[in-house]
Parts: C-alpha cells; structure tokens; sequence
C-alpha cells in the first residue's frame, strides 16, 4: 500500500511539472506571436543614451537604398578609445533597428598590415578623404613609449557617394577623458550629418553679403566651401537694388514679395552702408531672412602696428540697436589668448622668430549649454569686441554664444597697439572683467528699423513693399569680423586658402570653423536636428589612485568570492532538495 502510494505521488509531480513547463511555453510563444504586431522599446538609462530622436527615426525608415559605414576605430586601442568605439557599434546597432537592411557597416583596422609600405598607403588614402588621424604616446610598465596611429572616424557611403565622418571631438579647455566622453555624446549627430548631407535634401541658399569692403571670396572661401556640402552658396552686392535680396510678384492676389535668400552672412564690413542697403536688409529680415552680422568696430590690423585704434563708422549702429544688440567700440584684451611669431633676435643678427601670447588675440569659449557651442575647441578671436543686450522685448529670446575667458578687460577705442605688450609680464589681478560676451544670438519677431521714419527715397519708389512687423526668424551678431576668415597661402598668382580655425605658426586648429557651422545649421534648421547636440553622457570617472592602491585587494574579490558564493549556493540548493524529497518519501 504504501509502495502504491509513492508511486502515485511521483507520478502526479511529474505530470504537474510536464504541464507547468507546457504552460510556459505556450504562455512564451503567445506572447511572442502578440508582440509581433508592436514595436517598442524601453531605454533604462538615465541619459536616454539608446534613443535616438524623432528625426533619426523619420530619416532612417525613409532611407531608399543601402547607407554602408566604414568604421575605422578598432584594432588594440586604449581604454577610452575603446568605449568611443563600443559607442559607435552599439549606435550603428540602434540604426539598424528602424533602418534594417539599409544600414549595413563593418570595422576596418587601417593598420592591420605587416608591410609599412602597404600601412602608410592606406593612411594616406584616408587622409586624403577627410579622416583625421591622431598619434597615440603609449608608455608600458618599463617605461618602454610607443607611438599608434589610429583614425577615429568613418566612411559613410550612399548612392554611391561617399561622406568622412570624423568622431573625436578636441578641445584644448578639456581633459582627454572629457574630449572622449564629448565625442560618444555626438555620435548620433556625426552620423546623421553624413547621412543628411548625402541625402541632400537642404535645399536652401546662403548669400555673402558684399559692397561693404567685406571679406573677399577667397578669404571666405573654407567656409564656403563646406557650406556648400549642404547649402546653396552665393555672393550678392546690394548696392540699393529693390530685387538684390528678394522679388517682388504681382498677380491677381496683389503684390507679394518673398525673398530670394535663407540666410545672408554680413562678413567685416569696412565701410558705411546706406540707408537704401539697411532698408533691403531690414525687409529681408521682417520677410523671415536669417542674417550673421561679423562686424568690426574698432580699427586694428596685426600688420599695422604699432597703430592707433579708432572708431569705424559703419552707419549700422541704430540697426542693430533697434534689434536688442549692440556692438561696443573696444578691444578686449585676455589672458587666454593665441600666440604670434615675434623676432626675438638683436638688431642686426639674424631673425628669430618665438611664439609669444598676444592678448588682442582671445581664445573663446563657446557656450557649452546650447546646442551650437557644446563639444567646440576654443574658438581664435582677433582684436575682438564685446557685443551687449539692450532693451527688453518679449518677442526675441536672447543667447549668449561666445564669451572671453575668466581673466580679460577692455579696452575702449581710440586706443594705441604696440609690440610692448607682448614682452610684459601679464599678472591675472590686473584682468577683472570675465566671461565678456562676443557673439549672441537672436530669436523671435522683429519690429522694423525704419518704422515711423522712412527715408523719402524709400517712400517715393513705387517698387518697395514696406513690412513693419517681421515673421519669427533668428539672427546672429559676432564681435569679430576675422572669426570668418580663413588665412591664405599666396603661389604666385594662385591664393590657396588654409582650413578656418587653422594657425600655419602654430599648428593649432580652432573652432572657428565648426562654431560658424554650428550657428548656420542652427538657424536654418526647421526639423530641429541641432538638437542631438543636447545629449549628454555624465563622465563617471573611476579613482585612478584608489585603484591602484586596492587593486590587489579587488583582484582576490573578483575572483574568489564568485567561487565562494557558487559553492554556498550549491549547498544551499543540496540541503533544500534533500528536505523535500525526504518529506515526499515520508
């Protein structure tokens, strides 16, 4: 009787376990089959790291044929590099779930060959397509250095055209962990650039404004050529023609005027505007014009010193007032400045030039907080003014984009600029002012500068449709008319320009180049993808003293507590069955 009994009791466990175990798995295909008809995901980070934005998504489920990424960023790599590397496999991942099949990519190690020969081609084949490369100092424990080349960026191709994607991002106010932890917030955005740019769909047009004394084409000419990656680039003299900036349409509807430009970039004017030129720029700008003003309201050149700073009269003074800005007639001097080359040899000997920091030439510092001036390296001001708010009007958001460093002053103009300053002694006391502003921005409805007092010239031409209240659109006014300017590299009758940010005495490379990118993108984008720059990834940095210190102490820990913690488990486990089945047989 009691044998028949076990016997029923097993065979009854069994049964019950057989049928749990169906139950899940049914349970597990249903819920499968069900899930199939919905797509979600959940992002547990705090950051939201794993999301990406709206655009992203409407752009990838859109793409028509196959977007191929060739990442460049692998092979043995230092422990930074790594998680940049990580970041960009797990975004690529992340395209691939709204972009399918149409996001296909692979890594490469440019310096995965034996042959230095075959290595060195390679590198410069990249280089020659825009992918920068950087040299690693790597130092083992015997203090043996080591030098790595590594390319940290990517190949990004479609429709047969091919766009560089660079992903380390450098600033010279950072820490190499911070300028790592920059470059894996804007992978997303790096990306997307590449693949909007290859897309082309912008669409729109930017025109340099010239008749002014304005940069001439070749010392814009970096920046123009980047643009047109994305936009439509144009020069156009206003010299008072009613149609220079926009037309003018006459139908059965009436007169409407639109205007022909998004965007006009107002590069260092040197002369006065007249009052016909300021009308057509104030109409553009009620029509919805995005306008960049970089202006110079001092009169200072490096190859004219010694020299006495004056006053330029540009006859825009009102105009901008009228906006809620003001350009101020002074130079500020910094601390946290560039270098210039300076004989420092004897009369008569032969020259010799050392680098010496110049004052007059600030290192700005972009305003991490917003989208355009997060992740920027330092941007190189010359002989720079301070930029103001003025008013108050609820119609226009105001924003500072630029500022000087903590230690600067100014220096009100007429003013005299010699070659002294650069072998004084710069004491921090003696430079209070801080954070000065140099370049704001603009964004809202404007009101018309020539309300309630037009000119008789303008009110007598029958072809002028006057707009005293503008549509909302966004301005930008930059204290420096050189920030724009690129250096150029005379050959005889040939001007090659250098890279915008880019210093032939030092090496250096500034921001200025990507700033000015970051402002156009900005104020011309209507779908709000500027906004990718507003990710952020908190930098959770590890004590590098207190790991040294306990590392032996957290080596024992990982290794032998798992063993210790499988082994107690187990025995756990062992006494537990063994109860049971030992009341089961009871």
């Amino acid at each position: 009787m009691e044998v028949t009994v076990k016997t029923t009791n097993r065979k009854s466990f069994k049964r019950k376990t057989f049928i749990d175990l169906a139950m899940i798995i049914a349970i597990i295909i249903l819920a499968n089959y069900i899930s199939s008809f919905f797509f979600t995901r959940l992002d547990l980070t705090t950051e939201k790291r794993y999301t990406l934005a709206p655009s992203s998504v409407k752009m990838l489920k859109e793409l028509e044929e196959v977007i191929y990424v060739k990442v460049y960023l692998t092979g043995d790599l230092p422990v930074g590099y790594k998680r940049l590397q990580n970041g960009v496999k797990e975004m690529l991942d992340e395209f691939r779930v709204y972009g399918g099949d149409n996001i296909q990519y692979e890594f490469i190690n440019p310096s995965d060959n034996s042959d230095l020969k075959d290595r060195n081609e390679v590198y410069r084949e990249l280089y020659n397509k825009r992918l920068m490369p950087i040299n690693l100092q790597e130092k083992d424990k015997e203090g043996t250095e080591s030098q790595k080349v590594i390319f940290p960026g990517a190949l990004v191709s479609y429709k047969n055209i091919e766009a560089p994607v660079n992903f380390l991002t450098e600033s010279l106010n950072q820490s190499e962990e911070q300028n790592i932890n920059g470059s894996i917030e804007e992978i997303e955005f790096s990306l997307m650039s590449a693949v909007r740019k290859l897309k082309n769909e912008f669409g729109q047009t930017i025109a340099f404004i010239y008749g002014h004394g304005e940069l001439e084409a070749p010392e814009v000419e970096d920046i123009s050529t980047s643009l047109s990656e994305y936009y439509n680039v144009d020069r156009v003299k206003i010299d008072s023609k009613v149609n220079a900036l926009s037309e003018r349409i006459e139908d059965s509807a009436g007169v409407r005027v639109h205007n022909k430009y998004d965007m006009i970039i107002i590069a260092k004017p040197d002369s006065v505007f007249k009052e016909q030129d300021k009308y057509l720029i104030d109409q553009f700008i009620m029509l919805g014009g995005k306008v960049i003003w970089l202006l110079d309201q001092v009169n200072a050149e490096i190859d004219s010193l010694p020299y006495l700073a004056t006053i330029r009269d540009l006859n825009i003074n009102d105009q901008l007032f009228h906006y809620g800005v003001r350009v101020n007639p002074n130079l500020i001097q910094d601390v946290q400045s560039a270098v210039i080359p300076l004989n420092t040899a004897v009369a008569g000997a032969k020259p010799k030039f050392d680098p010496k920091p110049w004052i007059y030439f600030p290192l700005l510092q972009p305003q991490s907080s917003h989208p355009i001036g997060r992740n920027i390296n330092l941007v190189k001001g010359l002989f720079v003014n301070t930029v103001d708010f003025v008013g108050e009007d609820p119609d226009v958001k105001k924003t500072v984009l630029l500022t000087s460093s903590q230690y600067s002053r100014v220096m009100n103009a007429p003013v005299r600029i010699g070659w002294e300053l650069v072998r004084v002694k710069l004491n921090k006391t003696d430079f209070a002012k801080s954070f000065l502003p140099v370049a704001v921005l603009l964004e809202g409805k404007f009101s018309s500068v020539f309300k309630n007092r037009l000119a008789p010239e303008i009110t007598d031409s029958r072809e002028m449709v006057f707009k005293n209240q503008g549509i909302p659109t966004k301005m930008a006014v930059i204290g420096d008319g050189d920030l724009i300017r690129n250096q150029v590299k005379k050959v005889g009758f040939t001007s090659n320009p250098y890279p915008l940010g880019f210093d032939r005495y030092t090496g250096d490379t500034f921001g200025n180049k990507e700033f000015l990118l970051n402002v156009i993108n900005y104020m011309l984008d209507e779908s709000g993808f500027m906004n990718l720059r507003t990710r952020e990834i908190k930098l959770r940095l590890l004590d590098k003293t207190k790991i040294e210190d306990d590392r032996t102490f957290w080596q024992v820990v990982n290794t032998i507590f798992p063993i210790i913690l499988i082994i107690i488990l187990g025995a756990v486990i062992t006494i537990l069955r063994k109860r049971k089945y030992t009341k089961t047989a009871a």
